[in-house]
């Protein structure tokens, strides 16, 4: 059942302060506003398109001076909105959905949602700013993206190819067994038209291929240029590759600011160490929270570095030493790595790249 609206009209314009809250959909969106006093005022429901981000906006006004919003799935369905939003000076905040055991107790509809986003401003618990979606980062993210399904279906291609193999002519099987894969892909691409089924899934299986190595490649250029082209000093940190610091930036966005400190970041990419400590034990576990493509990102470059930087072995030398598993001094690691990234990315470097010193705790 929807809630009644209170006192407040939408023509009488009261001048308090009002925070908007919306329920964000593929079509539409509902919204609600309440006062800095928690009083519900209204909610309505508006078409997810620019004419209804317009007409939302008007209508959340019209109840007062609006400045604070919270606004649900900031990166998918509401990404539109928390754009429009950002452009007429409105602080958007980024809202999680309802905790489950409120939505037991009272019940779960879009206008009681939108209703829990507003709330959740007004109480502090929404407290994170979302990440702008345009600019280089919003770029990086959807070439990646490409790119990632690109490799997948590659991938999935390959193996239909060898499954298919061990069905043809013995012959043929034993002349393209002993190919290795680019040459065994260049081979079946040439397979003459014989009629048979098997030799025709082959050769179409391998143009399959070979179109989407192209793509990949030209998608993995791409990724690089923009890189270089928005933040060229993380390539050079030691270990630091064009994927890696790609998923690096595209978790912190086109506007990094909004991470308060680098220890905030390093939960971002779920590296923070977490207590696991009890009685007689001190010690702490992996984070398995957090972006978890940035957080393999970070793993790459601390086994890189393991394996080339001298610095990183002697740490790792020492830390055995002193009684710590290989997976904790890799997270320890990440760690330190993610504090790294995070300067780069504030600040560009004015000298030759740097480890950080790997003397701490």
């Amino acid at each position: 059942m929807p809630q009644p609206t209170l006192s407040a009209q939408p023509g009488e314009s009261p001048a308090e302060d009002v925070i908007l809250g919306v329920d964000t959909h593929k079509d539409v969106h509902v919204a609600a506003v309440i006062t800095v006093l928690g009083a519900l005022l209204a909610h309505k429901e508006f078409p997810a398109t620019v004419a209804g981000y317009r007409q939302l906006l008007a209508w959340a006004r019209s109840f007062g001076t609006l400045r604070r919003s919270g606004v649900e799935c900031t990166g998918s369905y509401g990404a539109a909105l928390t754009r429009h939003l950002s452009r007429e000076k409105v602080q958007v905040l980024e809202v999680n959905q309802p905790d489950r055991a409120i939505r037991r107790k009272r019940g779960k509809t879009d206008a009681v949602d939108a209703e829990a986003a507003a709330r959740a401003v007004l109480s502090g618990r929404a407290d994170v700013t979302p990440k702008t979606g345009e600019g280089p980062a919003a770029d990086i993210r959807v070439l990646r993206l490409a790119k990632e399904s690109a490799v997948k279906a590659r991938t999935q291609a390959k193996n239909q190819l060898k499954a298919v193999l061990l069905g043809v002519d013995p012959a043929l099987r034993e002349a393209l067994s002993k190919l290795t894969n680019t040459a065994l892909i260049a081979r079946c691409a040439d397979l003459p038209d014989s009629g048979d089924a098997a030799v025709f899934t082959l050769r179409l299986l391998a143009r399959r291929i070979q179109q989407l190595t192209t793509e990949v490649k030209e998608l993995a250029r791409r990724v690089t240029k923009a890189v270089r082209r928005c933040h060229p000093q993380l390539l050079d940190v030691i270990g630091v590759g064009p994927d890696s610091a790609a998923a690096l930036l595209i978790a912190a966005g086109d506007n990094p600011e909004r991470l308060a400190s680098e220890a905030s970041f390093a939960a971002l990419c779920g590296v923070s160490p977490v207590e696991q400590s009890s009685g007689k034990t001190q010690r702490r576990r992996l984070n398995r929270g957090g972006n978890r493509q940035a957080n393999a990102a970070l793993y790459r470059i601390v086994v890189t570095r393991l394996r080339r930087d001298a610095r990183t072995r002697l740490y790792l030398e020492r830390r055995t030493k002193q009684g710590m598993s290989k997976r904790e001094i890799i997270r320890c690691l990440k760690r330190y790595v993610a504090r790294e990234i995070y300067r780069e990315i504030h600040q560009a470097p004015a000298s030759p790249p740097r480890l950080l010193p790997l003397d701490a705790t």
